[in-house]
């Protein structure tokens, strides 16, 4: 059976002036403030569609990849993964950047690479994200 997520925004006004507010209703742990100059130019405390892509794919590669080194008999002892989403007013997402820093007691630099790479590819968010031409990973071991 399948799970579900919500959450949900109230915009007011036109996309340059206007303003909204995301809120996450499954886990209710916040409403966050978003507008078009939060997306388009500086954030200033607010947050924008992109932000939250990059960090839904953040925590959806981080797991992914724990996964793929359970499967090999390896358990990390850190994890962390940064999402950069490049946008571009007029064209859309341009380019994602995922960069991997891991402790992996253990394991090989080759197998360590071929992991991260799978798990690039096979990370829900990643396969939801597969219209972005650009999705790039660099991965980097700490034994």
């Amino acid at each position: 059976m399948a799970t579900v997520r919500t959450a949900h925004t109230v915009w007011s006004g036109d996309l340059a002036s206007g303003s909204g507010q995301v809120t996450l209703d499954s886990s209710g742990i916040g409403t966050y403030d978003v507008t078009w100059k939060a997306r388009a130019e500086q954030s200033e405390g607010k947050t924008s569609p992109e932000e939250l892509i990059a960090a839904a794919h953040s925590a959806c590669f981080s797991m992914a990849f724990s996964h793929a080194l359970s499967e090999e008999g390896k358990t990390p002892e850190r994890v962390e993964t940064k999402a950069e989403v490049d946008f571009q007013p007029g064209t859309g997402i341009t380019a994602i950047r995922l960069t991997l820093d891991a402790t992996v007691p253990g394991i090989s630099e080759e197998d360590f690479q071929r992991l991260a790479e799978a798990a690039k590819e096979g990370c829900p968010v990643s396969q939801a994200l597969a219209a972005v031409k650009d999705i790039s990973l660099t991965a980097t071991l700490h034994g």
